[in-house]
């Protein structure tokens, strides 16, 4: 099967020396791995090998310290208790990526929602009450209306970053808070002189530079789990120089209910689990924040929908839809542009 090749748009024609080596650091976050492989052109040594990752792990630490919502003295869940009515100041971190995270939810007339935590915790996808803990039960529909019903906004004021808890609101900021986070270890390596190194957290990636060898951080977009390769569209190859790539997938989380197959992303609109036929879309932005929210919000439209918005939007998407036992697959004009003819 031929394998496609998508390129970047805008090169940074700097290499890095001749000889110089790759360094591989790694560790925990968010209950899933990180991981950072760089060109060691400034820091030769185990120490500042060291200083360097405890530095990434403290980036790492701030987002989970303000944004998890698996931890009750997060800055996120101390506003999912707060009394109905009162303000809170976010610090810097939380008020970036919840401003971005409700542009998102505008744009895509609320198919991806940061508010929408306590459906998504219904259905057994949060913190507590998961679907594979023993006692679990799906809820049923009436349990799904009045969860609509009482589904409110949240009043964000972005100049001072003081948010408004308007009683009840669940912010869940888990399919935007991976993809800041390898934004902010970008930066910090940025901040530290590092100008070649692909970043990994949860599977999703960014990259910048390339490797001594002259090519760039070449990796493959995610595949459809347990997929057929013979019935899968043709694999994709994309060159990470300056650019993040994230993936939604119905495939990664989901649980049986008899016969009835839930995967775990939520569409806020209906309060179900999506059921659109649509296995991943890939996005590949420039920010990884970007490319993880908005391929939420694009497997939560669908592939007809999902396409037009991102046509709208400029985003280079790639859908890849169930057809029976086969795939179909639908890219962007932003996507194509990156193909190599």
């Amino acid at each position: 099967m031929v394998r496609r090749v998508l390129l970047p748009l805008h090169l940074n024609d700097r290499a890095p020396p001749p000889g110089a080596a790759i360094r591989e650091l790694h560790g925990l976050t968010m209950g899933t791995s990180w991981s950072v492989r760089l060109v060691d052109t400034h820091m030769p040594g185990r120490a500042a090998s060291a200083d360097l990752r405890q530095g990434l792990q403290q980036q790492l630490d701030l987002v989970v310290a303000q944004m998890s919502h698996w931890q009750l003295d997060s800055d996120l869940g101390r506003f999912n208790r707060a009394a109905p009515g009162r303000w809170q100041q976010l610090p810097a971190a939380f008020g970036e990526v919840l401003e971005f995270a409700l542009q998102v939810s505008q744009a895509s007339g609320g198919a991806y929602d940061p508010c929408a935590g306590a459906l998504v915790n219904a259905w057994g996808f949060g913190a507590e009450q998961r679907h594979d803990q023993p006692g679990f039960q799906a809820p049923d529909a009436a349990t799904v209306r009045q969860l609509l019903s009482q589904h409110n906004h949240v009043e964000f004021d972005a100049a001072s970053r003081r948010v408004r808890q308007p009683g009840g609101v669940q912010l869940d900021l888990s399919s935007v808070a991976k993809g800041y986070a390898v934004d902010r270890l970008a930066r910090y390596l940025d901040s530290q002189g590092v100008e070649h190194y692909l970043v990994e957290v949860g599977g999703e990636l960014r990259g910048a530079g390339c490797k001594p060898d002259g090519q760039p951080w070449w990796v493959m977009l995610e595949q459809v789990d347990g997929a057929d390769a013979a019935l899968h569209p043709a694999e994709m190859m994309l060159a990470l120089h300056g650019l993040s790539v994230a993936t939604s997938g119905d495939y990664r989380r989901f649980f049986h209910d008899g016969s009835v197959r839930y995967a775990h992303t939520i569409d806020p609109r209906s309060g179900m689990p999506i059921s659109n036929h649509l296995a991943s879309v890939t996005v590949v932005h420039a920010q990884c924040m970007a490319a993880d929210a908005w391929s939420t919000a694009l497997t939560v439209l669908g592939s007809e929908a999902g396409m037009a918005l991102a046509e709208q939007q400029g985003l280079a998407a790639r859908f890849v839809q169930r057809d029976g036992h086969a795939y179909q697959e639908f890219l962007s004009s932003a996507l194509l542009a990156l193909l190599d003819d």
